[in-house]
């Protein structure tokens, strides 16, 4: 009982971010955790959302929000624009930083997926998604429509996770 004001106070702050995100537009979506803990902490630390930004459309001021971004990163990040695949993004980027730290943005960016086009790579970035399901998913190609792709998607990943794929697909 002594820890029941904490937890709902986590959850009043998760709630809080929540609508933050929303509110943040079309350059921000969230990324959701897959790790499923019983305990209470843990849930609520993976229920907790971080903003991933679209690096074809989000802003000088949004790339400055990311840890170990400055001006001339902002700049490079622009540059390349537009991304057409996360090969593509490390292979720019890495121009002007280490592999470690083009792995550390790719905590915070995405690029967009063309379901009809993204490499295994690239797909790879959609939750749940790893190399065995992405490349059944090239395998499957070519989707009529994004719908076509998320179809064939749901029958892999869970609710929360294909609610949070479908911000990462680009505009057919």
């Amino acid at each position: 009982m002594k820890h029941q004001p904490i937890a709902l106070a986590k959850a009043a702050i998760i709630v809080v971010l929540a609508v933050a995100l929303v509110a943040c537009g079309n350059s921000a979506t969230p990324a959701v955790s897959s790790s499923s803990s019983g305990s209470t902490t843990s849930a609520a630390n993976s229920a907790a959302l971080t903003a991933k930004l679209n690096l074809n459309t989000a802003t000088q001021a949004d790339f400055l929000t990311l840890p170990n971004v400055g001006d001339r990163m902002v700049r490079e990040f622009m540059e390349y624009r537009p991304y057409t695949s996360l090969v593509q993004f490390r292979r720019e980027i890495g121009k002007y930083v280490d592999d470690a730290q083009v792995a550390a943005y790719e905590q915070y960016v995405f690029v967009p997926v063309d379901v009809n086009q993204a490499d295994v790579e690239t797909l790879e970035q959609l939750p749940g998604v790893d190399d065995a399901l992405a490349a059944e998913l090239v395998a499957g190609r070519p989707y009529a429509s994004i719908d076509a792709f998320l179809t064939q998607l749901t029958a892999y990943i869970s609710a929360a996770q294909l609610d949070t794929a479908k911000s990462y697909l680009a505009a057919q």
